[in-house]
Order: C-alpha cells, then structure tokens, then sequence
C-alpha cells in the first residue's frame, strides 16, 4: 500500500531553509578556520654561548620544546658543560656515548676522510695548546706541538657498540665544529614531526629553512662580509643575501677569532689537525649550502683548513654541497661562488 506524504506547509519549508542555510554559514566559517594558516611564532635566547632564533607557523609558542632540544645537545656535545656526556668521556669516566654522540661521532668521521683528516674531532688538545680553547693567546713551539700530536687523529678512535674507544687516553674530542648545526637539524626534526612546513631555525649563524616567511616568501639569509684585510669587522655588513627552503647553511671565517703574535703576525683560531698550526691562507670565510646543517657545519671548517684551492677540489667530488667562498687577494675581496649558487641570491 503506498503511503501518502502531506505537503510541508509555507512556514515549515521557511523553517527548514534557515536551519540549512545556517549550517552552510557554520560549515563554511569551520572550513575557513581550519585551512587559515597558523601564526609566526617566534622563540629565541641564550645557549652554546651564542644566541638562538627559531621563527615557525604553528598555532602555539613552543618555547619550552625548543629549549628542551638545545638542552639535549648541551648535555651531550658540550666540552664547557662539565656534566655533558662528551666532557666525561674526555676524562675518562666513561666511554659509554648517548645517542646524539654517537650520530655526531658517525657523521664526523664521514667527513673526516672526506677531507682526508681536515676536519677532525680529535683536535681539542691541539687548540687548548694554542689558547683558543680558553681565549688565551699563546705561541707555542714546534717541539710543544709535536709533544702533543701523538694523541690527535681521527683514526685514532672509534665507535664501538655505542663506545668510545681511544687509542691513548689524553685524547679528547671537541664537537665544536658540528655542534651548532647538529643542533639547528635537532630542532629543525623536531618541527618537522609536529607538522610544521615553515620555519627558519637560527643558532649562531647557522641556519635551517623549510617552507616560506610571513609574507610567504623564501626566508631570506645574509652572508657576512668578511673585512679585507681579515681583522675583526666594526659592523656587519652582507656579502650576499639567499633565498632558502629546504637547505641549511653554515659558515666559517677566520676573522672571528684570532690573536697577534709577538712578531705581529695574525694567529687564526683555525687549527690543521694534520700540522698541528694555524693556518695561513688566502680564504676567509665560507659558507656551506647541505641538507643538513651538522654537514654544512664541518665541511665549513674543513674548508678553512683546506682553503680556497683544497675546498673546489671537495666540492667539485661532492655535488650535493654548494658553497659561498670569501678570498683576498692581498688588496680586495674575491668570490667564488659554486655552478648554481646564484639563482638563489637575492636580486
């Protein structure tokens, strides 16, 4: 038997057209606030005796969680924290690494033959020797410097089953020259697993970007312009600025830290593990573009013990590096900037 259905009368079928235009507005205005991008955050502060910044899209401030990344690393790699894993280990309290060291230790080495020994995690009785370690300006001997080079080589340790295992127990190790940008790439993954797609995580110069700014721009990163005669600048000024996402950058200069020799001679903070002495060459700074910035980070320092010639070698075996090398030529400043680099320099 079919059944009969009576016709809604005028007010009913009013009645039902508000309710279904309301929740049209309703759903619109949910729709709306969930696709809005979330807002800028901004977290900064002291660590590593440099600053960090952290700028990212996110619908709250994680001070706290960034904070609490850059502690991890402190405990781990810093040899002025005289609890961190790394500190203990240099005397000889344990030999047992933490997780981080162990990823630092492994992407150390990585590069070290890279660089046939460049750059080299062992070097930290070599730049105590030389005073840098303690921001003392010492000259020390040849017989004083090979007095100590017995015990520096980073194939003279090694990682075993999560341990460290020295060849003589006054080497130590000195992850000052991929902390910071091991450091960036920490907080950068832990961005990244919350979700976030734009941020630009700063600590010391050393930069990770993803994603784009508040003006949905690529993030725009200077590049110090180092003085020409290689002595500390008065004020910064750039050298270039790049448009990032996706990469991090790293740079090294020897006109940060150095002394003067009794004889006038500049003294560079940058020691060759494979001399045991400062160098000397005509290369100034350098900025590294890598993945990850812990690469970027010490294949920037590996590029100032190597110079300008030694660095093009490296990058010419190593596609996935891009750099931004800074020379003098006694008078001037010169560039040398990798195949590529410049359409990301902004115009």
């Amino acid at each position: 038997m079919a059944t009969a259905f009576l016709p809604l009368s005028p007010r009913v079928r009013w009645c039902v057209r508000i309710f279904f235009l309301l929740a049209l507005v309703v759903a619109t205005v949910w729709i709306l606030r969930r696709s809005a991008d979330p807002p800028m955050q901004q977290s900064d502060g002291p660590i590593f005796g440099t600053a960090y910044s952290v700028k990212y899209k996110y619908r709250r401030n994680l001070d706290r969680e960034i904070l609490r990344e850059l502690q991890r690393v402190d405990e781990s790699l810093s040899m002025f924290n005289p609890g961190s894993v790394i500190s203990r280990i240099n005397r000889n309290e344990t030999d047992e690494a933490d997780t981080l060291l162990c990823d630092v230790f492994r992407r150390a080495m990585q590069v070290s033959a890279v660089t046939a020994g460049a750059f080299d995690i062992t070097v930290a009785p070599l730049v105590n020797l030389w005073g840098f370690g303690f921001k003392e300006g010492r000259d020390p001997t040849a017989a004083q410097v090979d007095s100590v080079r017995p015990f520096v080589g980073y194939d003279k340790v090694r990682l075993e089953n999560g341990r460290i295992r020295k060849a003589d127990a006054r080497l130590m190790l000195d992850c000052g020259a991929i902390a910071k940008g091991y450091a960036v790439d920490q907080v950068a993954r832990m961005l990244s697993r919350l979700g976030i797609c734009d941020y630009l995580v700063e600590i010391g110069g050393e930069v990770a970007a993803k994603g784009v700014n508040a003006e949905g721009l690529l993030w725009a990163v200077g590049v110090q312009k180092p003085p020409a005669d290689g002595t500390e600048p008065l004020q910064q000024e750039l050298q270039t600025v790049l448009r990032l996402s996706g990469e991090a950058l790293a740079t090294s200069g020897n006109y940060h830290n150095f002394y003067y020799r009794k004889d006038g001679r500049r003294v560079a903070h940058t020691i060759d593990p494979r001399t045991g002495f400062p160098v000397e060459h005509t290369l100034l700074s350098a900025s590294v573009l890598a993945q990850e910035c812990a690469t970027a980070d010490a294949f920037a320092t590996a590029f100032m013990v190597v110079g300008l010639e030694g660095a093009q070698e490296i990058l010419f075996r190593r596609p996935d590096l891009q750099a931004f090398l800074v020379y003098s030529d006694g008078s001037a400043l010169k560039v040398w900037r990798s195949p590529g680099l410049e359409r990301l320099e902004a115009r």
